[in-house]
């Protein structure tokens, strides 16, 4: 049952950005079926729909950062991460661990935050970034669904951000893996699942709104 008491939220509050998690090179090269981290069938062409985001992005001002899972080759900061159904995956070094630059249009300028740890927030300076771009809203968009960009959202939550997550431009490890992560913001948030088409149309709201200048 929805929340009645629960004020209406417009898709972007004050300052938006966009979030960019995990789009690295081994999404497009590795297409074997058997991956250190399980996809769901359509993972690579939902990573390029990303592209469409970060070109409207640019286009209306709105600032896009790149998070990127890396771990050291002597695999000492994967943790608990090896403990479940994931194999050693974004090693320092090796071809797919690096952004997808040509793909997801990347700038030697742009904001790119190194993780250890599946949320973009833990143990990164993610947050002091937000401050300083003075963000409201978290612009979601990448992978995977169930695991990085759910946990990225659950601590965007955490401090207060508006989270909204484009589910046309992420994907989980399955299909129902990424339904339920979908389900599971939506809960946080009402309003949190976001077509690309409405994301886009807020973005170029947001861009001749005059509070925006």
């Amino acid at each position: 049952m929805a929340n009645p008491n629960a004020e209406p939220r417009a898709l972007i509050e004050g300052r938006p950005a966009l979030i960019v998690i995990d789009i690295q090179k081994g999404t497009f090269i590795d297409q074997s079926e058997t991956r250190a981290i399980d996809h769901m069938p359509d993972y690579a062409e939902r990573m390029l729909k990303a592209r469409t985001a970060i070109d409207k992005a640019r286009a209306c001002g709105v600032p896009v950062i790149f998070i990127q899972e890396v771990h050291r080759p002597d695999l000492v900061d994967f943790g608990r991460e090896l403990d479940g159904s994931e194999d050693v995956h974004c090693v320092e070094g090796n071809p797919g661990t690096s952004l997808a630059v040509e793909e997801m249009g990347i700038r030697p300028d742009d904001y790119v935050i190194p993780k250890r740890r599946y949320s973009a927030f833990f143990g990164t300076d993610l947050e002091i970034l937000l401050r300083g771009l003075k963000v409201d809203t978290l612009l979601l968009c990448g992978g995977l669904t169930d695991v990085c960009v759910h946990y990225t959202f659950v601590d965007g939550h955490q401090s207060d951000y508006f989270c909204r997550v484009i589910e046309d431009c992420v994907a989980g490890s399955s299909l129902e893996a990424h339904e339920a992560a979908l389900r599971a913001m939506e809960y946080l948030q009402t309003g949190a699942r976001r077509s690309l088409e409405e994301v886009l149309a807020a973005m170029e709201a947001h861009a001749v709104a005059p509070s925006a200048a």
